[in-house]
Order: C-alpha cells, then sequence, then structure tokens
C-alpha cells in the first residue's frame, strides 16, 4: 500500500511564506490539480496560467520586469554581468566591426545574461529549498556558476577575436 495521501480539495493551499508586498501572485499548483480524469491537460494549463491571447503577453511581461527587477536588487554577479555587457554594447557601436562580428557579439552578451539568470534563478530555487549546506545543492550551484564561466569565456575570446580583426 502506499504511503501517498489523495489531495483533498477541501484544504487551502499551505503558503510557506508570507507574499513580499507588490509581488505578483503565482498560484500553487497542487491546489488546482485537476480530480484524475476530469480534465484535459490542456484546460488544465489554461486554468491554471489564467489570461489567453494579449492579456496572457502583458502578465508575462510583467513578471519578467519582476524577474530582471529581482535579479539586479538581489544579485550582485547579475549586476556586474548586466554592467558589463552594457559597457560592451555601447562599444561595439562605436566600434568598427563588420556587422556579422557585431551581431555574433551581441548574440553573445545577451547569452551571458540569460545564463546569468538561468543561474540566479538556479540559486534561488536551491536556497528556497534549504539554506543547509548539502552535496545536491553544491553541485546544482556548481554547475549554474559554471555555465556562466563558460558564457564569459565565450564573451571574452569571441571579443579577443573581433578585435584582432582590426590589427590585422
Amino acid at each position: 500500500m502506499s504511503d501517498l495521501k489523495q489531495p483533498n480539495s477541501d484544504k487551502q493551499p499551505i503558503s510557506h511564506s508570507p507574499e513580499p508586498p507588490n509581488h505578483h501572485d503565482h498560484h500553487d499548483h497542487a491546489a488546482y490539480t485537476p480530480e484524475s480524469g476530469t480534465e484535459t491537460a490542456e484546460s488544465f494549463a489554461d486554468n491554471v496560467k489564467g489570461k489567453a491571447g494579449f492579456g496572457r503577453i502583458v502578465k508575462a511581461a510583467g513578471y519578467s520586469a519582476d524577474g530582471f527587477m529581482a535579479a539586479y536588487k538581489n544579485e550582485a554577479a547579475f549586476r556586474q554581468a548586466f554592467w558589463l555587457n552594457l559597457v560592451l554594447l555601447i562599444a561595439l557601436v562605436f566600434i568598427p566591426l563588420t556587422i556579422t562580428i557585431k551581431m555574433i557579439l551581441l548574440i553573445a552578451s545577451f547569452l551571458s545574461i540569460i545564463v546569468e539568470l538561468f543561474n540566479t534563478g538556479l540559486e534561488a530555487s536551491i536556497d528556497h529549498t534549504s539554506t543547509a549546506q548539502h552535496p545536491l545543492a553544491k553541485i546544482g550551484k556548481d554547475v549554474g556558476s559554471a555555465a556562466q564561466f563558460l558564457a564569459l569565456t565565450l564573451l571574452f575570446v569571441l571579443w579577443l577575436m573581433a578585435l584582432s580583426t582590426l590589427l590585422f
């Protein structure tokens, strides 16, 4: 016999931490889990996600803005990557490189910011689960850090290659 308990639709979702003020509400998906066989995966996703069409795009843009602000406010590494890439993008406007090289450097800059956002999200999720030291938490955080190291190494190498075209 299984130790799993059946979902009880009479209970309210449990909140483990109070929501900060002016923070968007993420639904506890367990509270919206459909009874077996009563709802298709598509209708379940629509009910959980909420609005459709343009309204969903507006909400998603708000969530993205929240994500940028949270990363900037709470993560020094994100702030450093942001300012580094802003300086590089401004330099890119003034350095006489071909459009192809500029596009590659632009992609590399965005990639380093994207990887840092994923790394920040991964670290926040791990810390939410537990701040206790654990070998798996260390692996998760170290792998995120390694991904960012590779993205920044790629950015550095591509900039060196691009600048070398001006010298030779």
